[in-house]
């Protein structure tokens, strides 16, 4: 019932501003490490009427979290977003203020980020993948102080070698400006399909090769403290699109017609 509820007001959504030929310039991130209702997720974009999508995901490795990734093309979009929500909306969102897990850990957390262009990997490739998308895969670093330019050179050398291997995964890069530690940077990488993963393994002993020839793992031991790996499934019920990104597959969007 709830779904049914969920799609009959997705349908009837306003168009959202920003289109999907270029990675969006911001993203806010909302992580959190509990599984809400998809629902009380997503109806606080819908009773503001969002002018900007927002993707809803679930983690399928690591620990249990929901992700919703806000896409912006400004502060002034973020502003706009944070000005419409309802009070207390994004707590309700992210649970509880101040509720920890049994580690004594934060339950969520919001993080603001900036696209990197030049750190991503065929970015406006993955940007029209994510309308038929399933899958993300998330890397998450955290570098040293004041490692910049070495991860900068890391990075260049990585994007080198996945195109010595024509590595068919391109991902979008963003820097984050607030909601963590300063030398952040989260690379998102939108699949169609977990098969693709399989083409990564494939080519991987020639990609480690030119890795090692470029010295790439020795600037990631000097530049990088640690580095994190998620896979996430897109949830259509946790997500807000308009219907323009949602035409490419709106049976799996917008939930298959009744017979």
């Amino acid at each position: 019932m709830c779904r049914t509820l969920l799609l009959l007001t997705l349908a009837s959504f306003p168009a959202l501003s920003q289109g999907f030929t270029d990675p969006p310039t911001f993203i806010r991130l909302i992580r959190s490490w509990t599984r809400p209702a998809a629902a009380d997720l997503i109806r606080p974009y819908a009773d503001a009427k969002a002018q900007i999508p927002v993707l809803g995901l679930t983690s399928i490795s690591g620990l249990p979290e929901s992700w919703l990734v806000e896409m912006h093309d400004s502060f002034a979009s973020v502003e706009d977003l944070d000005q419409a929500l309802a009070p207390g909306a994004l707590a309700g969102i992210t649970g509880s203020p101040g509720a920890f897990d049994q580690d004594g850990y934060s339950s969520s957390r919001v993080l603001i980020a900036l696209h990197q262009p030049n750190y991503g990997y065929r970015a406006d490739q993955a940007v029209r993948n994510m309308p038929k998308s399933r899958y993300f895969h998330v890397s998450i670093y955290r570098i040293r102080p004041g490692a910049e330019s070495g991860f900068a050179e890391m990075v260049r050398l990585r994007r080198q070698g996945y195109d010595s291997i024509n590595l068919d995964r391109p991902e979008i890069a963003y820097r984050v400006m607030s909601g963590d530690t300063s030398g952040t940077y989260i690379f998102i990488s939108p699949l169609p399909s977990l098969r693709m993963m399989d083409n990564g393994l494939a080519k991987s002993p020639a990609y480690i090769e030119a890795m090692s020839e470029s010295g790439t793992r020795k600037i990631a031991a000097d530049t990088v403290l640690t580095r994190e790996n998620i896979l996430l499934r897109l949830q259509p019920a946790m997500s807000y699109v308009d219907d323009t990104f949602a035409e490419s597959d709106a049976p799996f969007w917008r939930g298959k017609p009744a017979r």
